[in-house]
């Protein structure tokens, strides 16, 4: 992931990066710019991905002080919603099928999660993880297979597949079938983006680009002009294909060949949990969104979901916008 000589003009901003994201902070053109700062900076894995966070401050006391905050934060969500952390809540609800006094933070993405589920007709269903689970399983196995999972086998695990069968209540979630479990992956990196940018702007923060997976721009650049985002081509990092521009927005990239399951790309992560198949429709499927969650979430869901049925729900969605890259190579568009 590449990244432009943004440059800090007035108070204090802070620019978080990770690794294996869809998108790239575009130089800045046509503005007289300070010396660039040094970054006070901090490095690590979050979420099982290679994550970067970088402050730029003149004043680098300050910026210490907000980087620990910042990676507590992170940390503290980490341990909410991580799949690869066995004790983290969303690890002990899937292991044990419920759990007592869940974490405020599960409470809310669950909720927020069920409501894009329904927003999209279970074009997105973070009960996922069988499905998902079965997929890896079974290349795991036969990494060199040509085919996918048997029909009789993808709609035996889709019998765990169904949002409406995830029961929440402010002291309780648990499963309505044995063998259920979540997948927060396609909507967490989201909120865990939106909620340091809440900490960050509870601490006097304006002009903020924040990318952990998801982008998000708090405000203005520093200099007036939009935060401008770059989106990669699927499967060329190098190469940026289309540019977007952020103020108070977010931005969310789902691609196939983003995570795939073997070498041909034909099989991948983007599953659609009504059928149980891969995603097939798109090259790229990007949404911008009030916020990162929903950009997320929203990227996720309609990667599965044919251009009639995104126009639907893009126009009962407020703020929505996607731009979806066909497999010709052309550009769909759609905002409410």
């Amino acid at each position: 992931m590449s990244r432009g000589p943004e440059i800090v003009t007035r108070r204090r901003m802070l620019k978080i990066a990770a690794a294996a994201c869809g998108s790239a902070l575009l130089p800045s053109h046509g503005y007289a710019a300070a010396e660039p700062l040094e970054p006070v900076s901090w490095r690590g894995i979050a979420l099982g991905a290679p994550a970067e966070i970088k402050l730029y401050s003149t004043d680098r006391d300050a910026a210490r002080t907000i980087l620990r905050q910042a990676v507590t934060e992170l940390r503290r969500l980490e341990a909410v919603f991580s799949l690869h952390q066995s004790e983290s809540a969303l690890s002990r609800l899937n292991r044990h099928g419920e759990l007592r006094n869940p974490p405020l933070d599960l409470i809310r993405l669950v909720s927020e999660a069920k409501g894009v589920a329904a927003a999209t007709d279970g074009a997105f269903d973070p009960t996922i993880q069988p499905l998902w689970l079965h997929y890896a399983e079974h290349f795991a196995r036969h990494p060199g297979a040509g085919q996918g999972l048997a029909s009789r086998d993808i709609a035996r695990v889709l019998e765990l597949v169904d949002y409406r069968a995830v029961a929440l209540a402010s002291d309780r979630i648990a499963f309505e079938r044995p063998g259920m479990a979540l997948s927060l992956n396609g909507i967490a990196q989201g909120y865990i983006t939106d909620r340091i940018a809440d900490m960050l702007r509870a601490e006097g923060l304006d002009h903020i680009l924040l990318d952990l997976g998801e982008t998000r721009g708090l405000g203005a650049h520093p200099s007036g002009r939009p935060w401008r985002v770059g989106i990669h081509s699927p499967g060329a990092k190098d190469e940026i294909i289309r540019k977007i521009e952020l103020i108070d927005r977010a931005v969310a990239t789902s691609a196939p060949l983003g995570t795939p399951f073997e070498p041909s790309g034909k099989f991948h992560h983007l599953l659609d949990p009504r059928t149980g198949q891969c995603a097939t429709l798109y090259r790229s499927v990007t949404v911008t969104a009030s916020n990162a969650t929903l950009a997320d979430a929203f990227s996720t869901a309609l990667a599965v979901t044919d251009w009639r049925n995104i126009r639907h729900i893009v126009r009962k969605t407020p703020g929505l916008r996607v731009a979806a890259l066909d497999l010709r190579g052309a550009w769909l568009e759609a905002q409410a």
